[in-house]
């Protein structure tokens, strides 16, 4: 009888199973097919009609679904194991196969352009210039969770014509800089000039006994001072003897230092630090990027101060007659403040340096054309060129001279071609192994966002980055070097989701307390603690949980932490006692607000994020027609209610099975992080509910115990991490004959630094 239903199968599915191996064919008609037909087709899938092509994902799908235990769904009838082992080792074999003869052939990454931020740090560093370029440039459209992602990138004839605009700006910096100097400007403004009127609404500080103080005045663009700027550039601005004026309980104040027109009709501001202001005087030091005619504003930015009346009618601010340190506010002064023209990138003999060479202006003439536009183009291109290379762009100087121009102007109109070269808009990989200079390019992009340094150009020269203990040398010396915190704000940026911290405001309504202190010390905390995790080579375990936190006096009282943290140190490593809940990445407040919406929570939402950043799980999108699950944002009934109901759709079930377990664990936690044990305003709605099941079935009552739970789990942690960082690293996700290096790297690594460098010397990383 079972053999007659195999024929049957067989004979039905026509030709579509030809090539099959028997065991495969057995195991779908006994286990697949009753669901996956032309008539039923769940999930959109008909078997039957589905040719046996090891090349095709749909059978990378059907084998991940069998092998993690999601399919047969588990209230139908489940395989033996040997039943279920012999299936997935006669599926993996041909896939295997098929899959790693396409990464021979085609490569696993595809051609791959620079983002906009990466584009940035390398105009930086090829010409020494420090000006703003990725604002000039589209967004970049994340593929797989990154920028970085070939397959999401596009390369229009609208962006290359914004390029086009990027690098004129840039090369007309970089040679006024070279040719003209770079400009100065240095002043102090006393407290006296700070609190100048001007004709309109007031909204300065107040002059009192000599210091400039703000208060907590609601008043929008209170705290602005006439510090415009007189050119677009970097300044150093350095607020002289900042005190406080009636600290709280965590002896500061906290406010904020930004930048903006100040007026309602830019009304744009730009962070450019935190202000902690103590008992014992200070001079606080800030460097920040300010738009020409822009000026500081000042003040003051903790939701839970009391605020101060403006003492004035309309939009006016006025101090006569009133003094509101004896009524008990509390405020920020400071004795005055300098502000200093800088360039942080490179001086001016830097910038000639980088664009004529070690005798700099001296090499500007007609006879070394060539030879100035080859060196440049090597360095742009990040390995050696042909003459046959170089030649259309020396050509461009020639005619530049022959028509007129100066050989500075012919070196310019061959520069601007040379940044608009597909060499240095993208990366040169072909398939298999890459050459030395490909792997200087990936590994600098990976850990700088920028190009290879001399070192590196120097080592691939030399043929020798492709040897282990040399590249794992250059993994170090790259972590060491404060470029690498370009790589910590990048990779956590996307892989983290922080980048989209500002994509929602906490409703005020709800939300009082919740500042931009807040938010900006929440990022701060984030990236801090990954940058611990690399620089110490933590455990993979310290991203569900761990002992200690990075904290200022503003974000422990945003969290109502009680810990012994010192006034005027900003952001500090604090132990943490085993009761705390505020241990590992994933209940920081960075990561619980990008997973919320500002107003609710969803365990859809944050499960999601945990399962595909944290624990290396994908989660497909949802069948189509399905609604989402819209919170109750009165906080009566409870969103797991909501989910239950969902959950009875056999469609659903299997994927949320995976996806909410993580999400139930995190629902104690609002929108801004703070702990709850209830929805709603004060906690007075339905009562949280943090219990579940995880996919493999074990149980836990709360946050506590699923962290136990996955702490034992570091292969998985490590699994996921490198998934993040190669994803990120290479510009593709991991491909299914893949998966043996990948425990290579895990089976080797220690902590996070180490999994970062065995993921740098896999072949994964080592290979287009």
């Amino acid at each position: 009888m079972k053999t007659h239903r195999i024929g049957l199968f067989v004979f039905l599915c026509g030709q579509a199973f030809a090539g099959m191996p028997k065991p495969l064919a057995v195991f779908l008609d006994q286990h697949c097919v009753e669901c996956h037909d032309a008539d039923v087709k769940k999930g959109g899938l008909d078997l039957a009609s589905l040719v046996f092509d090891p090349s095709k994902s749909a059978w990378i799908k059907v084998f991940e679904r069998v092998r993690d235990g999601e399919m047969p769904p588990k209230k139908k009838s489940q395989p033996a194991t040997n039943e279920k082992e012999t299936f997935l080792a006669a599926l993996k074999e041909p896939l295997l196969k098929a899959d790693a003869a396409d990464i021979a052939t085609n490569g696993r990454v595809r051609s791959r352009r620079l983002t906009r931020t990466e584009y940035e740090h390398t105009l930086h560093d090829l010409l020494g210039i420090d000006i703003p370029l990725k604002i000039l440039l589209p967004e970049d459209r994340a593929s797989h969770g990154f920028e970085t992602v070939a397959d999401g990138q596009q390369l229009s004839h609208h962006q290359l014509a914004a390029y086009l605009d990027a690098a004129d700006l840039a090369l007309s910096e970089a040679f006024k800089r070279a040719v003209d100097g770079d400009e100065a400007f240095q002043r102090h403004y006393t407290p006296q000039e700070l609190a100048k009127s001007r004709r309109g609404n007031y909204r300065g500080p107040e002059l009192r006994e000599g210091k400039s103080i703000t208060w907590p005045i609601t008043l929008q663009f209170f705290g602005r001072t006439p510090t415009q700027v007189p050119q677009s550039g970097w300044y150093r601005i350095t607020l002289r003897d900042v005190e406080a004026i009636n600290p709280g309980a965590d002896g500061a104040v906290w406010g904020t230092l930004r930048s903006g027109e100040c007026e309602s009709n830019a009304p744009m501001l730009y962070m450019i630090g935190l202000v902690e202001a103590t008992n014992t005087p200070r001079d606080m030091v800030y460097e920040a990027w300010i738009q020409k005619g822009h000026q500081l504003e000042m003040k003051p930015n903790d939701g839970t101060l009391k605020r101060a009346p403006t003492g004035a009618k309309g939009g006016n601010v006025s101090f006569a007659g009133r003094d509101l340190a004896k009524q008990g506010f509390s405020g920020i002064a400071h004795r005055g403040i300098d502000m200093e023209r800088i360039y942080p990138n490179a001086d001016r003999f830097t910038v000639k340096k980088k664009l004529f060479g070690e005798e700099g202006m001296e090499a500007v003439k007609p006879e070394n054309v060539d030879k100035l536009v080859t060196r440049f183009a090597t360095r742009a291109f990040r390995r050696p060129v042909t003459d046959e290379q170089a030649a259309p762009y020396r050509e461009i100087a020639r005619r530049s001279i022959t028509g007129g121009d100066s050989p500075t102007e012919a070196l310019r109109a061959a520069y601007r071609a040379i940044l608009c070269s597909p060499r240095f808009l993208t990366f040169i990989e072909a398939p298999g192994p890459l050459d030395d200079h490909a792997i200087a390019s990936r590994l600098s992009y990976a850990l700088w966002c920028s190009m290879p340094d001399f070192t590196l150009a120097k080592l691939a020269d030399e043929k020798k980055l492709h040897e282990p203990a040399v590249l794992a040398q250059q993994v170090e010396r790259l972590l060491a070097d404060p470029k690498s915190k370009r790589f910590i704000h990048s990779f956590t940026d996307q892989w983290l989701k922080l980048n989209q911290i500002d994509f929602t405001t906490p409703d005020t309504r709800q939300f009082r307390d919740f500042d931009p202190a807040v938010q900006e010390s929440m990022l701060q905390e984030t990236r801090a603690y990954v940058t611990e995790m690399l620089r110490s080579d933590l455990s993979i375990t310290h991203l569900v949980d761990s002992d200690f936190a990075f904290l200022n006096g503003r974000l422990a009282r945003h969290y109502r932490a009680d810990l012994d943290l010192k006034p005027g140190d900003g952001l500090q490593k604090v132990a943490l006692k085993p009761q705390d809940i505020r241990g590992g990445l994933v209940t920081q407040g960075a990561i619980l607000k990008v997973t919320a919406d500002g107003t609710s929570t969803s365990p859809v939402v944050r499960g999601v994020f945990i399962n595909e950043r944290i624990l290396g799980n994908h989660i497909p999108p949802p069948p189509p027609g399905v609604p989402a699950i819209e919170p109750d944002i009165r906080g009566a009934t409870s969103i797991r209610d909501q989910l239950d109901k969902h959950r009875n759709n056999e469609s659903c079930a299997s994927c949320h099975q995976t996806i909410d377990p993580p999400g139930f664990a995190l629902e104690n936690y609002d929108p801004v992080g703070i702990w709850r044990t209830g929805y709603g305003q004060g906690n007075r709605g339905a009562k949280v509910n943090p219990a579940g099941i995880t996919p493999e079935g074990q149980t836990f009552s709360d946050l506590t115990t699923w962290k136990q739970i996955y702490t034992k789990r570091a292969d998985q942690l490590a699994r996921g991490f490198a998934q993040q960082f190669l994803t990120y690293s290479t510009g593709a996700p991991l491909r299914f004959s893949n998966e043996t290096t990948l425990n290579q790297i895990i089976s080797k690594a220690t902590g996070m630094r180490s999994l970062l460098r065995e993921s740098v010397l896999s072949d994964i990383f080592r290979t287009k």
